[in-house]
């Protein structure tokens, strides 16, 4: 039986559910889910690895119009996740109209000369003529090498999605090791933990402007102690975060210490600061420093 790799770069609109995706193909918690668009931020990869072929998914930030800086550099990911795979898995939301940020995509598409898969999410919300309408509509734009349902929430046809895909992965050997499971180490994974239960739990305006930055991480007696630090952009934010009477990162601490707790299978006790850095997404050493430009290796 011939063996097969490659990457899948994971694209769409935010909040298409790109990686609710990669977390169901994975079948565990790779990369942080919530309702913010624009979540993800670096290019993580989801490392499957099966009998006969190993999957790299390559979870991008959504393409949109930017704002600042850093909504430049999270394109630009985007961008060199797409120029660099094997196969593109474009994710749309079945309940949204065709848009700007849909044409801005299929632009970008139409110059790369790739294999393309259609993946039409969230039919768990719709109705079967809707879904079949939409279809109708999107198969018209564009010649997708395959156009498939699915709802990455509920796992459904996650399977039939892996089997389409490995029909367009390159024959080779695996490109990483059969135990690994991202790219990512457990620092990041960290940062991100809390980065999702600040995500949860803030006001519209808290979201974008922040970054979560490990301090100190050590063992003792059994015990896992972090700190970390998180950055935001102006002064009033920081009161939003830290709450009246501390109320708001104490919730933050407790839920991601929960999380990390599992995740390490051990007590932790995570320290929470807030710092400002008054406008720090248009600077670009400051995205640099909080690691928001790092292109992965196998995505350069």
């Amino acid at each position: 039986m011939e063996y097969k790799s490659g990457f899948i770069a994971i694209v769409g609109r935010p909040n298409a559910g790109k990686s609710t995706f990669l977390n169901a193909v994975m079948k565990e918690k790779i990369a942080i889910m919530t309702d913010t668009p624009n979540t993800t931020r670096n290019n993580i990869a989801g490392i499957l690895t099966e009998k006969d072929a190993q999957f790299v998914f390559v979870d991008t930030p959504g393409i949109h119009k930017p704002q600042q800086q850093l909504g430049r550099v999270l394109n630009k990911n985007a961008y060199t996740a797409m120029e660099d795979c094997d196969v593109i898995a474009w994710i749309i939301d079945v309940t949204q109209r065709f848009g700007p940020g849909d044409e801005f995509i299929l632009n970008r598409i139409k110059t790369l000369h790739k294999p393309v898969l259609l993946l039409v999410n969230k039919i768990d919300k719709l109705s079967k003529e809707k879904i079949l309408n939409a279809l109708m509509a999107w198969q018209k734009r564009y010649d997708f090498n395959e156009i498939i349902p699915l709802s990455a929430k509920e796992k459904e046809n996650i399977s039939e999605v892996l089997r389409t895909i490995r029909q367009y992965l390159p024959q080779g050997p695996a490109l990483y090791p059969e135990e690994m499971k991202t790219d990512h180490d457990e620092n990041f994974r960290i940062c991100e933990i809390i980065r999702e239960k600040i995500l949860n739990r803030t006001e519209e305006e808290i979201p974008h402007s922040i970054a979560v930055v490990l301090e100190n991480k050590k063992i003792e007696d059994g015990k896992l102690f972090i700190n970390a630090m998180i950055i935001v952009d102006r002064n009033s934010q920081k009161g939003i975060l830290i709450g009246k009477q501390g109320s708001m990162i104490k919730e933050i601490r407790i839920a991601a210490q929960r999380e990390l707790r599992k995740m390490f299978d051990m007590p932790v006790d995570l320290e929470l600061y807030v710092r400002t850095e008054n406008n720090w997404r248009n600077k670009e050493q400051k995205i640099k420093e909080f690691g928001l430009d790092e292109l992965d290796e196998g995505t350069k």
